[in-house]
C-alpha cells in the first residue's frame, strides 16, 4: 500500500471510530506498513492497538477503539488446516488456494506451516466462505476448521547463537546473522530488504542495541539479546536469536 493511501486509510479509521463511537478497523498489515501506521499515529489521541490473532504476528490489524471498549476485540478467525503429512505444502500453496476464491491479500493474515498442520489468520467475514469453499490445496486434500489450535506451528523454533563483530553497525550485524562478508550485507541492505523494530532501515551505519528486532527478508527474523562483551582481541560479543 502507498504511504498516501495508507495515510489516509488510517485517517478515516480516527475520524470514523470518533463520529461512530465504534471500534474500527484496517486489515492485515506487513511490518513495514505497521510500522508506517504507527508514525501516523505517533501523535494522535486516538485508542489504538496492532493485533494479528497471536502475540508474534507479523501481518497484523489496525484497530481504533472507543474508550468506552475495554476488551479491544479484534474481527479475526483462526482457520486449522490438517493433511497427510506425508505431502509437502508451502506458504505459496494456502495463499494460492485462498486468493483464488476472490479473497484479497488485506484479509489474510499470517500463514504457519507445521507437519501435516498449517493455521491461517483471516478476517472474520471470510472464514466461513473459506471453510466451505476449500477440499484442496494443490492436489492434496485437506479439512478445514475454525479455532486456534493448542499449538501453533513455528512458533517455539527460536534459536540462541553467538558471534563476534567490529561494530554494533547495522552492517556488521547483518553480517553476523546471515554469516556472509559486509559486502553481501551492504547489499541486503540497499535492496531494501532489512526492517529494525519493524520498519525497513536502509542507513548501513545505524547503531543497534540489546532487543533491536531486525528481519532479513528471505533470511528469517532476529532479535539482539546482548552486546555486553568483548572478545581477547577486543571484538564485541553478539548475542542474538533466531527464529528458524
Amino acid at each position: 500500500m502507498e504511504p498516501d493511501t495508507l495515510k489516509a486509510r488510517v485517517d478515516d479509521c480516527v475520524s470514523l471510530c470518533g463520529k461512530t463511537d465504534r471500534p474500527k478497523f484496517l486489515g492485515f498489515l506487513n511490518e513495514n506498513e505497521t510500522a508506517l501506521a504507527a508514525v501516523f499515529l505517533k501523535n494522535s489521541s486516538a485508542r489504538y492497538k496492532f493485533f494479528g490473532g497471536y502475540d508474534l504476528a507479523n501481518r497484523r490489524y489496525l484497530g481504533v477503539f472507543p474508550e468506552w471498549d475495554k476488551d479491544m476485540l479484534f474481527p479475526i478467525k483462526c482457520i486449522t488446516f490438517t493433511y497427510p503429512s506425508a505431502y509437502s505444502l508451502t506458504h505459496r500453496d494456502f495463499l494460492g488456494a485462498v486468493t483464488a476464491l476472490g479473497v484479497v491479500r488485506e484479509a489474510v493474515g499470517d500463514i504457519l506451516i507445521g507437519d501435516g498442520r498449517a493455521v491461517i489468520f483471516v478476517s472474520e467475514t471470510i472464514a466461513e466462505h473459506i471453510v466451505s469453499q476449500i477440499s484442496k490445496v494443490g492436489s492434496v486434500g485437506v479439512k478445514l476448521n475454525i479455532g486456534m489450535p493448542d499449538i501453533l506451528p513455528e512458533i517455539s523454533k527460536k534459536v540462541f547463537l553467538s558471534d563476534t563483530i567490529a561494530s554494533n553497525r547495522l552492517d556488521c550485524v547483518i553480517s553476523a546473522f546471515m554469516g556472509t562478508s559486509r559486502g553481501k550485507a551492504l547489499s541486503v541492505i540497499s535492496e531494501g530488504r532489512v526492517s529494525v523494530n519493524s520498519m525497513q532501515c536502509q542507513k548501513i551505519t545505524m547503531s543497534l542495541n540489546s532487543g533491536d528486532s531486525i528481519t532479513v527478508r528471505g533470511k528469517g527474523r532476529f532479535t539482539v539479546e546482548s552486546m555486553d562483551g568483548r572478545s581477547k582481541k577486543g571484538r564485541i560479543i553478539l548475542k542474538y536469536s533466531k527464529y528458524a
